[in-house]
């Protein structure tokens, strides 16, 4: 009997021995779930590659002029001025896009909406609307721009005039 007392004691010494030259490997070995990194919302750069959807109304004049009747209907000159140039919104005219300029990224950001005060219009407008306004955004500083803005009324940068009172 004092054999098999020992025995016992032997091999549970040799389990504890065996057991700490182990070690955990990671938070879940210690009872916590594992981390994981989940984005919120849309993330501005590069990333996951564009959709490739393409506007179905680009180049279409009917459909240009039709999407400024919806940027003016639908208030978007509220935020981004009267012909996109930028306010409380960002300029749609320059070439410097956050989310991405291609059809689909515009469609994207009108439809899902951005951060800082973007609205979602998906489950307000219908897609063809939205298509709409992104070939009118997209026509912007182009010849088929529909209703551009008025040319600037006084000098211009270019001017070499010196102005005097």
């Amino acid at each position: 009997m004092h054999e098999r007392i020992l025995m016992a004691g032997a091999i549970l010494a040799a389990l504890c021995a065996s057991g700490c030259q182990s070690r955990a490997t990671g938070a879940a070995d210690m009872g916590a779930p594992p981390a994981v990194e989940t984005p919120v919302g849309p993330i501005p750069g590069p990333g996951e590659p564009p959709p490739q959807a393409a506007d179905p109304y680009a180049g279409n004049q009917v459909a240009v002029s039709e999407g400024r009747q919806l940027f003016v209907e639908y208030n978007c000159y509220g935020c981004h001025g009267g012909h996109g140039g930028g306010g409380m919104g960002p300029s749609l005219r320059d070439p410097d896009w956050i989310y991405g300029s291609s059809d689909a990224r515009v469609f994207s950001s009108i439809a899902e909406g951005r951060a800082h005060g973007m609205p979602a219009w998906g489950t307000k407008l219908p897609q063809d609307q939205i298509w709409k306004l992104v070939a009118y955004i997209k026509s912007m500083g182009t010849p088929g721009e529909a209703a551009p803005p008025p040319p600037f009324p006084g000098p211009t940068p270019s001017d070499k005039q010196v102005m005097k009172r």
